[in-house]
């Protein structure tokens, strides 16, 4: 079974068990034990095919924060040539790595 999942305006392909690193996720979305329910199902897989319009209806996916972590530094270098302008930024993601305990698919949904 696996499922493609919309968070951070992006889309991931997961099954259960898969550890993933996703956009930061805001506080309110995430309960006292680190579990977070993310509703942006756009496909689930299992004996059957359910396809969104955008989103599968009763389908959720329960994940598991494990840690917040950043990514690495990313380095913009801006140059004009023969006018000696030169600037250089550095910017680090921060990222939350996420462990996907359980895919759900309501009965509602299967018939």
């Amino acid at each position: 079974m696996f499922a493609i999942l919309e968070t951070g305006s992006k889309q991931y392909k997961v099954a259960e068990g898969d550890v993933l690193e996703v956009e930061l996720l805001k506080n309110e979305t995430l309960s006292d034990e680190n579990i977070v329910d993310f509703d942006s199902v756009l496909l689930v897989q299992n004996n059957d095919l359910h396809i969104g319009q955008p989103f599968v209806k009763n389908a959720r996916i329960r994940a598991k924060v494990l840690e917040q972590i950043k990514a690495p530094k990313i380095i913009v270098f801006k140059k004009e040539a023969k006018k000696q302008y030169r600037r250089t930024r550095g910017h680090r993601q921060k990222l939350h790595r996420i462990q996907i305990e359980k895919i759900e698919l309501d009965a509602k949904e299967k018939e």
